[in-house]
């Protein structure tokens, strides 16, 4: 041993110093393995924490939650009725407007020229159509009436003078060369009456046919002066009633062309929304069902209306497949504007002092709805029959009872007969 130590200590090697860090790393170890050891057993013996609720009664509303677009009930929408340049505008956008108050004018200088054309046209048309009903020219009706009166005085005169001759003649008074001359005098004057008489009746028939078109002629005149006097009427365009005026797309100067929108404006106090549902969710949908109405814009406010009309198809909107639900709404302030985006909650069914469970506790497996039940410490799966529903919570038709309490997932997986301690939900 003296010769070891000796030549340890030759060799420049502490021994001491070596044995101690040894025994330390060993301790090290030891130690460890029984920390391992221990924890291993304690955790054998640890019940797992699992957050329960109990079981309750409450009012229950089941919601059908969409989004949708405010509409007016009745707006009135001015568009240009020609193309022209927007003069003035007098009207601000959002504003409340008065019945008659005047809202902005287009210029009307090409259409008031036009105007003034269309009255020369119906004085014209209307003068032509007085000809016409007073039986055609005045100085044509005149001479036809005089070439009338000659013709008849010329037979009456040649008919007397052949009476006579004729009575001369048998009497050998008057030659048979004198009767012809008026025979044949006398087939002139009636060729030359009934050339007036046709002339007559030729004036009659044109005379008709000038009244109807003379009468078409005024009809039509009359009708481009309503419609001009209409367009210069429009290019003045005014409130038709109190409302709000929702929609100003134009500005001074700027050019419209004929049909464009130059304002819209509607009462505000009642509007309707648009409210798009997805196709599952419609076979729940009924008219008069209670809807609330929020907009992102303006946080806790809340508007309160009524579905009216349920959808009778389905539409594409996007990727989605929705029926257009028609709700009406009360906007007292008018501070909902048209074309607003906004969220839709229907209330559909509701339910007074309902047994619920939330909707977290219940696992559905297949056709099956169970929820584990804490008894004592352990946990009982249990079927349930649920009736509605809300976004957070489910009617218990069947299979619980008021004060029961349910557990809820977490990170502990729940199974049946499972031994655990109950926390409250935080």
């Amino acid at each position: 041993m003296r010769r070891f130590l000796e030549r340890r200590e030759a060799d420049g090697a502490p021994i001491t110093m070596k044995l101690t860090t040894r025994r330390l790393v060993f301790g090290v170890i030891a130690i460890v393995i029984l920390l391992v050891i221990a924890l291993r057993f304690t955790g054998r013996g640890a019940k797992p924490e699992v957050t329960v609720l109990t079981v309750g009664r409450e009012n229950l509303s089941a919601m059908i939650a969409s989004n949708g677009k405010v509409e007016p009930l009745d707006p009135h929408v001015f568009r240009a009725p020609f193309d022209s340049f927007v003069s003035r505008v007098l009207a601000v956008e959002g504003h409340a407007v008065k019945r008659g108050e005047l809202l902005l004018e287009l210029e009307t200088a090409a259409t008031a020229a036009a105007l003034a054309r269309a009255k020369e046209e119906l004085v014209a048309a209307e003068e032509a159509l007085r000809a016409a009903r007073a039986g055609g020219p005045a100085a044509e009706v005149a001479q036809l009436e005089r070439d009338l009166r000659t013709s008849d005085a010329e037979l009456a005169r040649l008919r007397r003078e052949r009476e006579a001759l004729t009575r001369l003649l048998s009497k050998q008074a008057a030659t048979q060369d004198e009767l012809d001359r008026n025979t044949l005098e006398l087939e002139r004057a009636e060729a030359q009456a009934r050339l007036v008489q046709q002339k007559k009746e030729d004036l009659a028939r044109r005379v008709k046919l000038d009244q109807e078109r003379a009468a078409l002629l005024v009809e039509r005149a009359r009708n481009d002066l309503r419609a001009l006097e209409e367009r210069i009427q429009q290019a003045r365009p005014t409130a038709p009633a109190d409302g709000t005026l929702f929609a100003l797309p134009v500005r001074a100067r700027d050019f419209v062309h004929a049909g464009d929108v130059l304002a819209e404006v509607a009462d505000l106090a009642r509007i309707r929304v648009r409210a798009f549902v997805d196709e599952p969710e419609l076979g729940a949908l009924e008219p008069g069902q209670a809807v609330e109405i929020t907009w992102d814009a303006a946080p806790g406010r809340v508007w309160n209306g009524r579905s009216e009309r349920v959808p009778r198809a389905v539409v594409s909107r996007g990727t989605r497949s929705v029926g257009e639900v028609l709700c009406s709404v009360e906007n007292v302030k008018s501070d909902l504007m048209p074309n607003t985006n906004v969220n839709v909650l229907i209330r559909v069914r509701e339910r007074q002092n309902a047994l619920v469970v939330p909707r977290g506790a219940v696992r559905v497996e297949g056709n099956r709805r169970v929820v584990f039940v804490l008894e004592g410490s352990r946990l009982r799966q249990r079927e349930i029959r649920v009736g509605i529903a809300s976004a957070a919570k489910f009617e218990v038709l069947q299979g619980l009872s008021e004060g029961e309490r349910v557990a809820l997932p977490g990170e502990v997986i729940l199974r049946n007969d499972l031994e655990v301690s109950a926390i409250s939900p935080k």
